[in-house]
């Protein structure tokens, strides 16, 4: 009998372990991988779709996987020349990459230090 409920309940743990991690946020490592080439090969199509080079759908989507995008946009190319489709073009502009934000912090820091600057120097000059 005790052997009996403890194999009921370890059926009930095991199943509950998906639910149990899903909750806590954690996920399966393969899952997450093959989702993120999904992903890519949706937004490389997408890419190809709007006119836009390969290398400029790298350059903005860089978290995503190379391989799906090229996949992507490599299809819809494909699919755009069978059926004689043209380009459709973008109505808002390109996301700004992670990285861009901290470049956009640097450039306005270095203006900031050369606005400092400029009254220096003509300081210097009179």
């Amino acid at each position: 009998m005790i052997k009996r409920i403890f194999l009921i309940l370890a059926i009930v743990g095991l199943t509950a372990c998906d639910q149990i991690s899903h909750k806590l946020g954690l996920v399966d490592p393969a899952k997450k991988e093959a989702q993120a080439e999904e992903e890519a090969k949706a937004v490389g199509g997408a890419c190809r779709q709007s006119g836009r080079a390969i290398e400029d759908c790298y350059a903005i989507y860089g978290w995503l996987p190379k391989a799906g995008g090229y996949a992507g946009w490599r299809d819809m190319d494909e699919y755009m020349r069978e059926n004689k489709l043209e380009t459709i073009e973008p109505q808002l502009p390109p996301p700004e990459g992670p990285a861009s934000k901290k470049r956009k912090k640097a450039q306005e820091a270095a203006a900031e230090s050369e606005a400092k600057a400029e009254p220096e120097k003509k300081a210097e000059k009179h």
